[in-house]
């Protein structure tokens, strides 16, 4: 079971999830969202993966995630730093399209990230997923930082992701 509540994502953790997403008249279905909290959660919880993460050296990870709607982009696109004892890593991903679900879509999109991680700080393989139990229906709503990309003046270059400087600046 993953506790979604503040009290529980605040004590003992090592991994620190900050959600955001681009919008252009939309927003990230909040069912992706949530998954994606769920996901960050259960990987939090696990023993495992704490233990994988404590080889690290760091206290903890701050693993902002900002979902980019429609835009086509490579994935993941990624701002790595090491502050201190800890570790602020921002990525983007695309909103689940087609009949995936929004639980599977973001445990693929979480472990890539993580994989970007692993291979940043030289760590060992990631270990296996934990189970995911379904996300709970009474999910308090999760913390979104939105920001509505600029309306294109003339006809956009066609760049089809987040610029580093732009992830470095979304949760700034």
């Amino acid at each position: 079971m993953v506790d979604h509540s503040s009290d529980a994502a605040d004590s003992d953790s090592w991994l620190h999830p900050h959600l955001g997403t681009t919008t252009r008249g939309g927003h990230a279905p909040r069912e992706y969202v949530v998954a994606l909290q769920h996901v960050a959660l259960a990987l939090d919880a696990d023993p495992r993966w704490r233990s994988w993460w404590q080889q690290s050296g760091l206290s903890s990870c701050e693993l902002g995630i900002v979902a980019e709607g429609r835009l086509d982009h490579l994935r993941p696109s990624a701002d790595i730093r090491r502050l201190e004892d800890r570790l602020q890593a921002n990525f983007t991903c695309a909103l689940p399209t087609g009949t995936a679900s929004a639980e599977r879509t973001a445990a693929d999109e979480v472990r890539a990230m993580f994989e970007v991680i692993r291979q940043a700080l030289t760590l060992p393989a990631l270990p296996p997923s934990p189970p995911l139990p379904c996300v709970p229906r009474d999910v308090p709503d999760v913390p979104v930082t939105a920001k509505r990309l600029p309306e294109p003046t003339h006809e956009p270059e066609v760049q089809g992701y987040l610029t580093l400087t732009q992830i470095q600046e979304f949760f700034a």
